[in-house]
């Protein structure tokens, strides 16, 4: 299985996306004491504030700030993981 940060750093395809989330459920079950934000509720302002702050995360690594993000996207995968078996 691949690390949790190497596939952070490469997703670049939508299976690229499904591995990172896959193996961000399981870095959540094995090591659930690295987590800051362990509620539903939690994650989710946590994700809503890092991107309001996202810039400065770029800036800081001197990586380029991202451009061309399809935003609405994120918004339905979000809203339909509420509902999606």
């Amino acid at each position: 299985m691949k690390d949790i940060n190497y596939i952070t750093d490469n997703v670049q395809t939508k299976e690229d996306f499904v591995e990172f989330i896959t193996l961000l459920v399981k870095n959540f079950e094995t090591d659930p004491a690295s987590w800051e934000n362990v509620t539903i509720k939690d994650y989710l302002e946590a994700i809503a504030s890092w991107t309001e702050d996202m810039d400065g995360y770029y800036i800081n690594q001197k990586l380029p700030v991202p451009e061309k993000i399809e935003w609405k996207v994120f918004a339905n995968i979000l809203m339909a993981a509420k509902i999606y078996e």
